[in-house]
C-alpha cells in the first residue's frame, strides 16, 4: 500500500505538467498527497475494521475535502444517498492497492476488488480496471514472474499489454478512464527493473501522472518487496497522522514494509 501512496505523491507535481521522461526529482517541495492517497488509506481502513466500503470512503471524503477528487465523486461524498453512479474512470484502480495484499486467495481479491469499485464505478470498466490492479499486486507478492502476471492479466481482462513505453508514450495523452490508463500503468511496472524505476516510468508516459504512478507503485512493491526507505522517510512527512497511523497498522497486520 505504502508503494501506491508513493506513486501518488510523487506524481502529484506532475498531473497538471505532465512529462515525457523518467529523468526528473523524486520530490519536491509541492509534493503531496491527493485523493489517491486518501481513498487508499480508507479502503485500507474499511478493510481493517471491517466498515462497509462506501461509508468509509465517504468518512475520509469528508474529512479530506480538498485532496482533489473529480466532481462526481465529490457530489457522492456529500449526497444524503451514496449511490453508485457508473463510472469507468480509474479512480477504482487507484485506492484499490490494500485489497492486493489483505486477501489470501485469487478469487476473495477480484471479488472484494469489485466490492470496493462498485460502490462509484459500477461499470464494467470501472470493476476490470480495480480487479485488474488488485489481481496484479497479488500475484507479484506471492512471487509470481512479470511474465505470468501480464498472461494472467491480459487473458482475463482483455489489456493490451504487449505494447512498449517507448511504443506509447510519444502519443499517450491524459486519461482518466480505467480503460486508457490502467493497461499503461501495468506496462510501466512490468518493464521496471526496481521500484524507483516503475514510479519514474509510469509518470514519465505523461498521462494521469499520479493515479498511474499509484497503481504502477502499489503493484511494484509487491513485486520487488519493499519501498525504499529514502522514499519512505519523504513520503512519511507528508502523511497527516491520522493517515500514517492507518498505514502503519495496515502494514504491522499484513506484514508489509
Amino acid at each position: 500500500m505504502l508503494g501506491a501512496i508513493a506513486g501518488d505523491i510523487i506524481g502529484s507535481v506532475f498531473e497538471a505538467n505532465p512529462i515525457k521522461t523518467t529523468q526528473f526529482p523524486l520530490f519536491a517541495k509541492a509534493s503531496h498527497f491527493t485523493d489517491d492517497t486518501v481513498l487508499t488509506v480508507a479502503v485500507a481502513d474499511a478493510i481493517l475494521e471491517r466498515r462497509d466500503y462506501a461509508v468509509t470512503m465517504r468518512a475520509y471524503g469528508r474529512r479530506y475535502p480538498r485532496a482533489g477528487y473529480g466532481v462526481a465523486f465529490f457530489q457522492w461524498i456529500f449526497a444524503d444517498t451514496a449511490a453508485a453512479y457508473n463510472s469507468w474512470g480509474n479512480g477504482s484502480a487507484m485506492r484499490v492497492s490494500p485489497v492486493g495484499y489483505a486477501f489470501d486467495a485469487s478469487e476473495k481479491v477480484l471479488a472484494q476488488a469489485a466490492q470496493s469499485a462498485a460502490v462509484t464505478h459500477n461499470h464494467p470498466e470501472g470493476i476490470k480496471g480495480a480487479q485488474a490492479t488488485a489481481l496484479a499486486i497479488y500475484m507479484a507478492r506471492h512471487k509470481k514472474s512479470k511474465k505470468e502476471i501480464r498472461r494472467a492479466i491480459s487473458e482475463r481482462f482483455g489489456y493490451d499489454l504487449k505494447r512498449t513505453l517507448n511504443e506509447i508514450r510519444p502519443h499517450y495523452h491524459f486519461d482518466v478512464s480505467c480503460q486508457g490508463s490502467v493497461p499503461e500503468a501495468i506496462i510501466a511496472f512490468l518493464e521496471s527493473t526496481d521500484f524507483e524505476d516503475a514510479i519514474r516510468k509510469a509518470i514519465s508516459l505523461g498521462g494521469d501522472s499520479d493515479t498511474q504512478a499509484c497503481i504502477c507503485g502499489g503493484i511494484a512493491q509487491a513485486f520487488y518487496g519493499a519501498v525504499p526507505d529514502d522514499i519512505i522517510r519523504e513520503v512519511k512527512k507528508r502523511l497527516t497522522p491520522q493517515l500514517l497511523a492507518v498505514v502503519e497498522k495496515f502494514n504491522q497486520r499484513y506484514g508489509l514494509s
